[in-house]
């Protein structure tokens, strides 16, 4: 079905644009290869094949059949011989405003004549846009009953409103003054209002404009003192007006107009993190913009300035988690510490294990010490103090060792330089317990710390056999610590069995006082009412076919393998593929490569 069938003048080419808005071309004449029947060279391309789509008018060229117009969707487009022509992009040049008669008349009537002849002519010959000219000449002339009925005839309801409102007016300078703002002649429509002293009109008419370089001008050129809330809000638009140009500017408008939140942005936006401070300096405390601020500080890794705004607006929970995110973990204790947050255990872990990882076992120490954690202080000092002295008795050895290999003189052979050296140590050393047992200490510290950890991690069974461990090492470790931690392990892997045996055996200790060993008593009551303590119990067994086995420093297991890892300096075993985890010996901390 054909939307529209055109023909060119000259009857030999036919155009037809379908419903769909389909434009195909169709010869109405055979033509030959080199001629096209009027003399011409034959048109380039097919008309067969040519087709566009959302086509909804053309036109054809009146002295030409190769040249045609087409409108497709929003756009013109010029075909010669088929082919597009580059389109032109028209200007305001191009178009020519040209006034009908009865328009050009009746402008002539209004200026020559005068309104009332001319609205006799429009009355003749109504139309809404000469009632529009005569109601904006009347306007002129201040004749507002005309201006009002001209503006009820061509429907301008904003018209109407603005010519009542001049009627409401007393001066007639003003209704002028509001005339010429009403044609768009603002610089007049200013100096009126100013003429007639009133610049609270002028800064108005600058305002509705949105010109706030002019509202600001108005208001600093006053004698009198002029409205600070009037002046902040230029101040911000001048500056809203910078934002988006040139944020430097926008600053000093900013800090005029005491905006603080869009200051805020542009110190951050500039990078003026030194401003940025000072601006959170001078907040009062608990100001909306501080955890804002503080948010910012966080981004850019400042914790320090980002903690003092968080408190300001007191948000400490705030500081704390920015401080963990930042891995200001002294800091981040600190203030848990002295806000008296729950949370203060957990950081303290987390930051212990930071260090720990390091190496930095005397900064944990520390840590502990100022957070009023004296136990967990004193537990990693032993240890500490029991590896130092085990590495100086270590010295000690290869002192000796090196003494009689420079008395030997390579005379002897090793056996006998070594069996001169375990005399020499004999001999010379006051407390052979001692040097015999190095590191027995740190072991018993060692494990005892590694059965907590493995309890907290939650590799129950582990830590129910590092803590069985434990009770070789009564003369060091106080016994109802050992036995307390191992009946907590076995609690918490249901081995109740063994659990009975640590509570008969806490029972059973003369350093406990009465109270206490009723509480102990009462607890276990409490436990074997409801848990039944009878049953085999399977545990790796420390002993094998040669003998004690030695047990892995990483895990507290006894080690069954035939090959392992072993420390070159504490000589102590760890299972090869646990310690390939470590950097360091977990015991004595020398490198395991």
């Amino acid at each position: 079905m054909f939307y529209k069938v055109l023909i060119i003048i000259f009857s030999s080419r036919l155009a037809i644009i379908d419903i769909a808005g389909v434009l195909t071309l169709l010869d109405l004449e055979v033509r030959a290869s080199g001629d096209d029947g009027t003399g011409n060279q034959a048109s380039a391309g097919d008309p067969s094949k040519f087709e566009r789509k959302d086509v909804w008018d053309m036109k054809w060229a009146k002295d030409n059949p190769d040249l045609f117009a087409m409108m497709e969707k929003t756009r013109m487009y010029v075909f010669r011989n088929l082919d597009p022509e580059d389109p032109e992009r028209p200007n305001k040049d191009n178009l020519i405003n040209f006034e009908i008669r009865s328009l050009r008349d009746s402008r002539a009537l209004i200026e020559k004549v005068g309104i009332e002849d001319a609205s006799q002519f429009i009355e003749d010959n109504p139309h809404p846009r000469l009632w529009r000219l005569l109601a904006e000449a009347a306007l002129q002339k201040l004749d507002l009953k005309t201006a009002e009925q001209a503006f009820v005839r061509c429907k301008d309801f904003q018209g109407i409103e603005f010519v009542k409102r001049l009627g409401n007016l007393q001066s007639e300078p003003m209704k002028q003054a509001e005339v010429a703002a009403y044609f768009s002649r603002f610089e007049e429509a200013e100096r009126m209002y100013l003429d007639m002293d009133r610049r609270d009109l002028a800064i108005s008419l600058r305002m509705k404009l949105g010109d706030w370089f002019r509202v600001l001008q108005l208001l600093k050129s006053g004698s009198g003192d002029c409205d600070d809330a009037l002046l902040e809000q230029a101040y911000n638009a001048i500056g809203d007006y910078f934002a988006d140009r040139q944020k430097v500017n926008a600053v000093q408008y900013y800090l005029q107009g005491r905006n603080q939140e869009r200051l805020a942005e542009c110190y951050y936006m500039l990078e003026d993190y030194q401003g940025l401070e000072k601006l959170s300096t001078l907040l009062p405390e608990n100001h909306k913009l501080l955890p804002e601020i503080g948010q910012m500080f966080a981004t850019v890794g400042m914790c320090e300035q980002a903690v003092k705004a968080y408190l300001k607006c007191s948000q400490p929970k705030a500081a704390v988690d920015t401080c963990v995110h930042l891995n200001q973990w002294n800091e981040a204790v600190e203030l848990a510490r002295t806000h008296n947050m729950k949370e203060i255990k957990s950081l303290l872990s987390k930051y212990a294990s930071h260090l720990l990882e390091k190496s930095k076992t005397l900064e944990v120490v520390e840590l502990y010490r100022k957070a009023h954690y004296f136990l967990d202080a004193a537990k990693l000092m032993f240890k500490k103090l029991y590896v130092l002295a085990a590495h100086l008795v270590e010295s000690y050895h290869e002192q000796v060792k090196t003494s009689q290999q420079s008395k030997a003189k390579g005379k002897k052979s090793e056996a006998t330089t070594a069996l001169a050296g375990l005399l020499e140590e004999d001999a010379s050393s006051s407390d052979n317990r001692i040097v015999d047992n190095a590191w027995r200490g740190a072991e018993a510290y060692h494990f005892f710390l590694l059965a907590q950890r493995q309890l907290y991690d939650g590799y129950l069974p582990n830590a129910m056999t590092t803590a069985l461990h434990l009770r070789e090492y009564e003369d060091i470790i106080p016994a109802v610590e050992i036995y307390s931690l191992l009946a907590i392990c076995c609690t918490a892997n249901r081995s109740f069995g063994q659990c009975s045996q640590a509570f008969i055996k806490l029972e059973s200790l003369e350093s406990l006082g009465p109270a206490q060993r009723q509480q102990y008593e009462d607890l276990a009551l409490e436990i074997f009412t409801k848990h039944n303590s009878s049953g085999a119990e399977l545990f790796p067994s420390s002993e094998g076919a040669d003998g004690k086995l030695p047990t892995c420093i990483v895990t507290g297991l006894p080690i069954q393998e035939y090959q392992f890892w072993m420390c070159s300096v504490c000589k102590h075993c760890a299972q090869g593929q646990e310690i390939t985890k470590y950097n360091c010996c977990p015991l004595c901390h020398s490198a395991t490569a």
